[in-house]
C-alpha cells in the first residue's frame, strides 16, 4: 500500500493553553501525550520548530504551540529541518464525521474541512502524510461546529473518548514498525461505541 515510508514524525493537533486542554479538539493533544509516557520522552519547548516537541528513539512527537489553523507552520518547520517526507508523518487529530469511540487510519486524501490538516497540507505542499482520525462526534449543525469543538465532551462522551485513545495507541508497536495495514484492521475493528451516541454522521465517513 501506499506510504510506505519508515515513521518518523507523529503529530498531535490542538490548540495551546489550559483553557483548551479538556476540549474535544485537543484529543490529538491527548494522544500524543499518552504516547510519549508510554516511550519515556518528554516534551519540551522548541521555538524555532513552533511547538513542543519530544524524541524516543525511533520518532519524534510533536504539539503545535501555533493554534489549530497555523498547525502547518510547526509540521512543516520539523519536516524541512529534519528531512522528513509527508509519507512518514502521522498526523493524529478530532473528527467530527465520526462518533464518540470510533477511530480510522488512513494516508492521503481530503481534509473533510479541519483547519489544522488544512494548513498541514497547505504548508507540506502534499496531502501524502498519514492521518488517525479520532471521532467526537458532530453537534447536529455545521453553525455550531466551532462552539462545540473548543468545548469539554459531555460526561457520557468523555470514558468513550478516553476508550478510543488507549485501544488506538495499543496499536502504536504496528504503527512504529510500519505494519499500516494490520493497524488499520484492529483500529476499525475497535468495538462501537453506546448505541445512543452513534451519530448519522457516522455514514459520511
Amino acid at each position: 500500500m501506499s506510504g510506505q515510508a519508515p515513521l518518523q514524525l507523529v503529530v498531535g493537533l490542538g490548540n495551546p493553553g489550559r483553557e483548551y486542554e479538556a476540549t474535544r479538539h485537543n484529543i490529538g493533544f491527548w494522544w500524543v501525550e499518552q504516547l510519549a509516557r508510554a516511550l519515556g520522552a518528554i516534551f519540551h519547548p522548541e521555538t524555532r520548530f513552533f511547538g513542543e516537541v519530544a524524541r524516543s528513539d525511533t520518532v519524534r512527537l510533536l504539539k503545535p504551540t501555533t493554534f489549530m489553523n497555523r498547525s502547518g507552520q510547526a509540521v512543516a518547520a520539523v519536516a524541512r529541518f529534519f528531512r522528513i517526507p509527508p509519507e512518514a508523518i502521522l498526523v493524529v487529530h478530532d473528527e467530527l464525521d465520526l462518533p464518540p469511540g470510533r477511530a480510522r487510519l488512513k494516508f492521503g486524501g481530503g481534509t473533510a474541512g479541519h483547519n489544522g490538516l488544512k494548513d498541514i497540507r497547505a504548508q507540506l505542499g502534499s496531502d501524502r502524510f498519514w492521518r488517525l482520525r479520532l471521532g467526537i462526534g458532530h453537534p447536529g449543525d455545521r453553525n455550531q461546529v466551532a462552539n462545540y469543538v473548543l468545548h469539554p465532551p459531555r460526561a457520557e462522551e468523555r470514558p468513550l473518548l478516553d476508550q478510543v485513545v488507549t485501544e488506538t495507541l495499543a496499536c502504536w508497536p504496528l504503527i512504529a514498525r510500519g505494519d499500516w495495514s494490520r493497524a488499520q484492521q484492529r483500529i476499525h475493528a475497535l468495538a462501537p461505541p453506546t448505541p445512543s451516541l452513534t451519530t448519522t454522521q457516522e455514514n459520511r465517513s
